[in-house]
């Protein structure tokens, strides 16, 4: 590949007008082991011992092979990989689409793969929010036994997989089942939050909830009562909605409840998305974060810390569970005994969207 570039430096120091910078980019085609065995000075036969590391060759030439592969950047197949040996060291992660939350498990199993003598493979199914059941299924069906030797799946709705072929759930649809699955303590999370509103005295709580068909939504909604029954303090069904998870659909529904004329004062959202959302509805509405309206989430994303006020939210160890999720994968390929299913804890996170309410 070469690349030119017109030295537009030069020409400013010496009062010329500035030319366009252009950029000549020639791309070489896929290297093959020909190319390697041209280079090298061997047969093709030879550099295929050295690339599948078989016996035969001698140190020297080895080094040698070894030298121009790195030179010219060549890459066996993954999917002729396959056909020899059927493994390709590499794991897939599947997600719907590429959003806060798997980002962030994203970054944790890039994380944990580093000495495992496996690679890793995003890939996401183009489903959009993923609420097409069985995207993972297909998604599966493309990547499965050429591609990657097993696979993490975010939020799946549904997932069959074939004998031998390894898959561990992160935050299922349904739960822990019999398949392998990674997840966090939604419950306590959401009686923790719910907990930290009420400490502060408000009794008018509304609660924007998840996806209906998501498990962890499910689980915040009815830590989120839990709380409120211990508490003595009788929830307001009209301040119970479906936000969806998302900053677009969470906006209708913060909208109806900050529009009442009882509005609540305080407002626990199913994520973080969601509690940012509401924010930003009450800002639009003239209302004070947190002088007017008290607002925690769930999740703790990068963003959360970020917006102003900066966010009070329950965490999810994102990362840490995305490193769980591989290590249990990897484990489970090389036929180890654990336990499949993993709860990691939750925690409060105290920022600056709640207040205590005037007495």
């Amino acid at each position: 590949m070469s690349i030119g570039v017109d030295n537009v430096f030069d020409s400013a120091a010496e009062g010329r007008d500035l030319p366009s910078i252009i950029i000549n980019v020639a791309f070489p085609q896929r290297v093959n082991m020909s190319d390697v065995a041209r280079a090298a000075g061997v047969s093709v036969a030879t550099v295929s011992k050295v690339v599948n590391g078989r016996y035969g060759v001698a140190r020297a030439t080895i080094e040698r092979v070894q030298q121009v592969i790195h030179q010219l950047g060549y890459e066996a197949s993954l999917g002729a990989q396959s056909l020899r040996s059927h493994r390709t060291n590499v794991l897939g992660i599947l997600v719907a689409e590429f959003e806060p939350f798997s980002t962030e498990l994203l970054k944790g199993a890039s994380t944990a793969v580093a000495g495992t003598g496996y690679q890793l493979l995003a890939y996401s199914s183009g489903d959009g929010a993923g609420t097409a059941v069985g995207w993972e299924r297909r998604s599966l069906a493309r990547l499965s036994g050429t591609l990657i030797d097993g696979a993490v799946i975010v939020t799946p709705t549904v997932v069959e997989t074939k004998q031998g072929f390894h898959v561990v759930a992160v935050d299922p649809h349904t739960g822990p089942s019999g398949l392998p699955t990674v997840d966090s303590d939604n419950f306590a999370g959401a009686v923790l939050a719910t907990n930290h509103l009420l400490s502060l005295g408000h009794r008018r709580i509304g609660h924007i909830s998840g996806r209906p068909d998501l498990e962890s939504s499910r689980l915040r909604e009815a830590g989120f009562r839990q709380a409120m029954a211990d508490a003595g303090v009788a929830v307001d069904e009209r301040l119970v909605r479906v936000g969806g998870f998302r900053i677009e659909s969470a906006a209708g529904t913060a909208g109806e409840l900050l529009a009442r004329a009882d509005r609540p004062t305080a407002v626990f959202a199913g994520n973080d998305l969601s509690a940012i959302s509401t924010m930003n509805v009450a800002r639009e509405m003239g209302l004070t974060v947190p002088d007017d309206l008290s607002v925690i989430g769930f999740d703790n994303i990068p963003e959360s810390a970020l917006v102003n006020p900066p966010l009070t939210t329950i965490m999810q160890p994102l990362q840490q569970m995305g490193a769980e999720a591989l290590r249990l994968l990897v484990d489970l390929i090389a036929g180890a005994e654990r336990d499949i299913h993993i709860r990691l804890p939750t925690e409060l996170v105290i920022r600056a969207s709640c207040r205590a309410l005037p007495d």
